[in-house]
């Protein structure tokens, strides 16, 4: 009996030896990742700073007029943010693995206090069915004293009583467990679509670098010859601005506003990131507003800048993709919405995403709110990199062919992105 007692002592503490072990070699593995992680967050904010420095010398080129000079500095701007944003992308990477590593000892950690709270569980439910065998009645009379039934009753009771405990702490152990697991889950999401940014923004860095030589080659180095290119493209822009204007104008008087579902915020997300949000985008044009880039006339969507070439772009509403076409004709012929998409939802309206330096999506396909479509750029009739975020009637859009641009142009009754976001 003595022997038995010595072997269950020795085995209870081999057993919190084992486990304060492990607890300690977490707590060490734990405390170095989270010194790596925060090294990587300062090295993510040195780079976003850069970043938003980038932004706005690129910006400010925008109010020195049309020049080669300036479009080849634009060029070179895009070029050095691109680079940037692919440091951020390897940064977010290795920080996000580790964050996932991190969580993996906590998951591990709280499995390992899940199976001893459920050991301990078990062994109190043992512990109960050996006493709770008689009824209480019977356990106070098989006693010789009524001091000995009274405390063997009250034995079973503290049984319940810590049972009732282990199970509750049980409980709040599997809640912990879920809400890490999907944490985990989230980060994995967020180093895959990490990943794809990192990826296409090397192609995009590519994509900038031909088409600065492009314009070179096209202009041969000359400021009379970029300028005769631009003079010529206004022409051709403010022509086509006219015929989609006189559609609209055809459309809209027939237009009933009652069919609009009601006017509300959260009907869409934002489709990038706004400042208050921890990004860098902020609306630089509203709905409605006149545009000196269209001789005067009203905005028909919402331009959102502050957001370099190569910022994700996501969907803002579960929807099919209506549309994904490119109304330029070469890296300098650059023609109303650039490259696009269009997706239409079931609540009979439909999203325009123009200006885009790169579309991810194909037609048919459908989307879920916050899937990413693509990436800002400068494509189209653009002064800078931006959003332009469009609300259609879905009922009327047409998708035109307005020559000279390429592709077709939708078409139809705008609606103030605004009153639904």
């Amino acid at each position: 009996m003595f022997k038995t007692i010595l072997i269950g002592l020795a085995f209870l503490l081999s057993t919190f030896y084992f486990l304060f072990s492990i607890s300690n070699a977490f707590a060490a593995t734990l405390e170095e990742l989270r010194q790596a992680i925060d090294e990587q967050n300062k090295s993510l904010q040195e780079v976003n700073l850069k970043i938003q420095q980038a932004q706005k010398d690129l910006e400010a080129t925008v109010d020195k007029g049309k020049t080669l000079n300036q479009e080849i500095k634009r060029f070179d701007s895009s070029i050095g943010q691109l680079s940037l944003l692919i440091k951020s992308s390897v940064i977010n990477i290795d920080r996000t693995k580790l964050e996932i590593e991190a969580l993996q000892y906590d998951v591990n950690e709280t499995e390992l206090q899940i199976n001893l709270k459920r050991g301990a569980i078990a062994g109190l439910l043992r512990e109960l069915q050996q006493k709770d065998k008689d009824a209480v009645l019977i356990t106070l009379l098989k006693y010789k004293s009524l001091a000995a039934s009274v405390s063997e009753v009250q034995n079973i009771f503290n049984v319940n009583v810590g049972l009732s405990e282990e199970l509750g702490e049980l409980q709040i152990l599997n809640g912990d467990l879920n809400n890490k697991l999907d944490t985990a889950a989230a980060k994995k999401q967020k180093l895959e679509l990490e990943n794809r940014n990192l990826a296409n923004r090397k192609v995009l860095t590519e994509s900038q670098k031909k088409d600065r030589q492009s314009l070179l080659t096209q202009t041969k180095n000359q400021e009379k010859t970029y300028q005769s290119l631009i003079s010529e493209l206004e022409k051709q822009q403010d022509a086509i601005s006219d015929q989609i204007a006189k559609i609209e104008d055809t459309l809209r008087a027939s237009f009933d506003p009652s069919l609009l579902p009601s006017k509300r915020p959260g009907v869409f997300a934002w489709p990038v990131k706004l400042k208050k949000d921890g990004g860098t985008a902020y609306i630089t044009q509203h709905f409605g507003e006149q545009s000196y880039l269209y001789r005067g006339k009203p905005h028909n969507g919402l331009d959102i800048g502050g957001a370099p070439i190569g910022t994700p772009v996501f969907a803002a509403e579960d929807g099919k993709v209506r549309a994904v076409d490119n109304n330029d004709v070469s890296s300098w012929k650059k023609y109303q919405y650039g490259k696009y998409v269009l997706i239409e939802h079931n609540n009979n309206l439909s999203t325009l995403y123009a200006h885009l330096s790169k579309q991810i999506v194909a037609v048919g396909s459908m989307v879920k709110r916050g899937d990413l479509i693509g990436y800002v750029g400068n494509t189209g009739y653009a002064t800078g990199p931006h959003l332009h975020f469009g609300v259609y009637w879905t009922p009327s859009i047409l998708l035109k062919s307005i020559s000279p641009a390429a592709g077709l142009v939708p078409v139809g009754v705008v609606i103030s992105p605004e009153d639904y976001l």
